[in-house]
């Protein structure tokens, strides 16, 4: 699933975009990891908490507040 900045990303608190890190990427808040790469590994089928140990500085709460406004978005794009 690519992360799109029209999916309502300005307000998730976990995450932050700077145009001088990661090309600009969305990633998570405090970090240099590109949230599209918590997508990515869910596909791969690894779970939210192997994900949180392979990226250390990415929360468990940081992934489930990235999840659930994925999946709010989505609704309302849906909708």
């Amino acid at each position: 699933m690519p992360v799109q900045a029209d999916l309502g990303w300005a307000d998730c608190t976990a995450v932050e975009r700077d145009p001088l890190l990661v090309s600009g990427a969305l990633v998570f808040g405090g970090t240099r990891i590109p949230v599209a790469t918590l997508f990515e590994n869910l596909e791969d089928g690894v779970s939210l908490a192997e994900f949180v140990d392979l990226f250390p500085g990415v929360t468990v709460e940081q992934a489930r507040l990235v999840l659930e406004n994925a999946s709010q978005s989505t609704a309302a794009v849906a909708v």
